[in-house]
C-alpha cells in the first residue's frame, strides 16, 4: 500500500504530513489546530506573501545577506506563489493565531521546499526565506500591500466605470421630470438627470475618499521584526524593500514612520474599512432608488423598467424582479458587517501587536472584491438598461399637490396649501384647481406651474434644509 503521508519532526515531536504537500510541520499543526470554518486566505493575500518573500529575498542578497543561489532559488519560487501556481497548498483557516504566523511559516515552508527541489541546496524556511522579517511585520504588510493592489487595480477603476456610466446616462433622461419624493412623500418635481446626477455625485466622493486614505495604507511595517525595534533586519532593509516593491508594483511605497505603531496597530486597514463602508452605503442607496422606481408594475411606481434578467418567482409566472439591485443591497449589508469585524479586530491592538490580523485582512479584502464587482453589475445590468415609463410620469406629476409651492410667492401659504389640499382629496390636477380657486389666468398659472421650469429655481427661491 502506498503511503498517502510522510513523517516529519519538529522541537514538539513528530507530524504525519500529506506526502505531496509543499508545507512542513508548522503548516500541518496549524490545520490540525485550526479546524474552524474551511475559511483560508484570500488569494491576492496569498499572491502578495510570494510578493513579499521575493522582495526581501532579492533585498537580502544586495545587502549581502543571502548568497547569489540560495537568493535567486528563493526569488523564483516566490514568483511561482506570487502567480498563484501553489494556491492549494495554502490551506490553513483564516481563524488561526492572531498574528498570521501560521500563514507566514506556510509561505516559508512552500517557498523553502520549492526552492530546494529547483537549486539542490538546503534553504531553510525561516534562515533563509524568512531573513530579516517577523510574522509581525509580514502580515501587517502584506495587508496594506494587498489591499492597496486590490484598491488601485479592482475598485477605484470600477467606481469610475459607475460613474461614467451613471454621467453618460445622465443626459438622454433630462427630458424625463418625476415627483420628488421626501419622507417618501411628494415633493417639488426633479428631472430624472438630476436624480441621476445625485449619484454620480455620490460615487465621486466615495472615489475621492478612497484615494485620500491611500498614503496611510502605502506606509508598511516591514522592517520593524518582532515588536518594532527592527531587531535582526538590517538597518537599511525597510528602505530598501519599500524601494524594491516600489519597483516591482509600480505604486509608491514607504517604510512606515513608526514601526511601533505599524505592528501594534491597524488604524489604517480599520480606516479604509471605514471609507469601503461609505461606498457601501452608497450603493445601497442607489439600489433602493432603483428598486421603489421599478416597483410595480401596477401597484407600485413604476416610473422605470430594468432589465428583465431571470424568471422571478417560482409559483407567479411573469413575475420579474429587480435582481441586479437586491443583489447590489445585500453586497452592501455584508461590507458594512465586515466593517463591524475590522473595527472590533482594530481593537486589538495589545501592547506591540494587533493579534487579530488574518481576519482584518480577509475581512478588507473581501470587501474590496464585492464592491468592485457590484460596481460593474449595477453599472451595466441596471443604470445603462432600464427604461423610462414616461407616461407614468407625466399622469403621476399632473396630480402632484406639491406642485402649488411654486405659486406660495404669489398667493400665500395658506391659500397654497388649501388648493393642494382640495386638489389631493379630489383627485384632480393642480391647475385645474388653482384657476377655480385663484380666479388667475389659466395661462399665467399653467406658466408658474410648469415643472421643466420649477427643476432650476433661483437662489432665493431655494429651500433651506429645514424645508422637508
Amino acid at each position: 500500500m502506498v503511503k498517502k503521508y510522510r513523517i516529519e519532526a519538529d522541537s514538539l515531536g513528530q507530524l504525519k504530513i500529506p506526502v505531496n504537500a509543499l508545507y512542513g510541520t508548522q503548516t500541518q499543526r496549524a490545520i490540525e489546530n485550526f479546524s474552524v470554518s474551511q475559511l483560508s486566505m484570500p488569494a491576492i493575500f496569498i499572491s502578495v506573501l510570494g510578493l513579499i518573500k521575493k522582495t526581501a529575498a532579492t533585498v537580502n542578497q544586495r545587502l549581502g545577506l543571502l548568497d547569489e543561489s540560495r537568493a535567486t532559488a528563493i526569488i523564483q519560487a516566490s514568483a511561482e506563489v506570487q502567480a498563484g501556481l501553489h494556491d492549494i497548498q495554502f490551506p490553513v483557516d483564516v481563524f488561526q493565531t492572531g498574528s498570521g504566523t501560521s500563514s507566514n511559516m506556510n509561505a516559508n515552508e512552500v517557498i523553502a521546499t520549492l526552492a530546494a527541489h529547483s537549486s539542490g541546496l538546503d534553504i531553510h524556511p525561516n534562515d533563509h526565506v524568512n531573513l530579516g522579517q517577523s510574522s509581525n511585520d509580514v502580515i501587517p504588510t502584506a495587508i496594506h500591500v494587498s489591499a492597496t493592489l486590490q484598491l488601485t487595480g479592482q475598485l477605484l477603476p470600477a467606481l469610475t466605470h459607475l460613474q461614467q456610466t451613471i454621467e453618460k446616462r445622465a443626459p438622454e433622461l433630462s427630458k424625463h421630470i418625476t415627483t420628488g419624493r421626501t419622507h417618501l412623500m411628494d415633493a417639488m418635481p426633479v428631472s430624472l438627470a438630476q436624480q441621476l446626477d445625485g449619484w454620480a455625485a455620490q460615487v465621486s466622493l466615495d472615489i475621492q475618499r478612497l484615494h485620500s486614505t491611500l498614503p496611510r495604507l502605502c506606509q508598511l511595517a516591514q522592517g520593524g521584526t518582532a515588536v518594532g525595534t527592527g531587531i535582526n533586519a538590517h538597518a537599511d532593509f525597510a528602505r530598501c524593500f519599500a524601494e524594491q516593491l516600489s519597483n516591482e508594483t509600480g505604486l509608491t511605497f514607504s517604510p512606515s514612520s513608526c514601526f511601533f505603531e505599524a505592528l501594534s496597530c491597524q488604524d489604517s486597514a480599520v480606516e479604509l474599512s471605514g471609507q469601503l463602508r461609505v461606498v457601501a452605503v452608497s450603493i445601497m442607496k442607489i439600489a433602493n432608488d432603483l428598486r421603489w422606481m421599478n416597483s410595480g408594475p401596477l401597484a407600485g411606481l413604476g416610473e422605470i423598467e430594468l432589465q428583465a434578467l431571470q424568471p422571478g418567482s417560482s409559483i407567479m409566472p411573469g413575475k420579474v424582479n429587480p435582481v441586479i439591485p437586491e443583489s447590489a443591497a445585500m453586497v452592501a449589508a455584508q461590507v458594512m458587517g465586515n466593517d463591524a469585524t475590522i473595527a472590533i479586530a482594530g481593537q486589538s491592538g495589545n501592547f506591540q501587536l494587533n493579534v487579530m490580523l488574518p481576519v482584518i485582512a480577509y475581512n478588507l479584502l473581501q470587501s474590496i472584491e464585492l464592491l468592485t464587482s457590484t460596481c460593474y453589475l449595477l453599472a451595466d445590468k441596471a443604470i445603462a438598461t432600464f427604461t423610462v415609463n414616461a407616461d407614468t410620469l407625466q399622469k403621476k406629476l399632473a396630480r402632484n399637490p406639491m406642485l402649488i409651492t411654486a405659486l406660495t410667492p404669489v398667493i400665500g401659504y395658506d391659500k397654497a396649501a388649501e388648493i393642494a389640499k382640495q386638489a389631493y382629496r379630489e383627485k384632480r390636477s393642480i391647475l385645474d384647481v388653482a384657476v377655480e380657486m385663484t380666479g388667475m389666468p389659466r395661462e399665467r398659472l399653467a406658466g408658474l406651474l410648469a415643472p421643466d421650469l420649477l427643476l432650476n429655481q433661483p437662489p432665493d427661491h431655494k429651500h433651506t434644509s429645514d424645508d422637508n
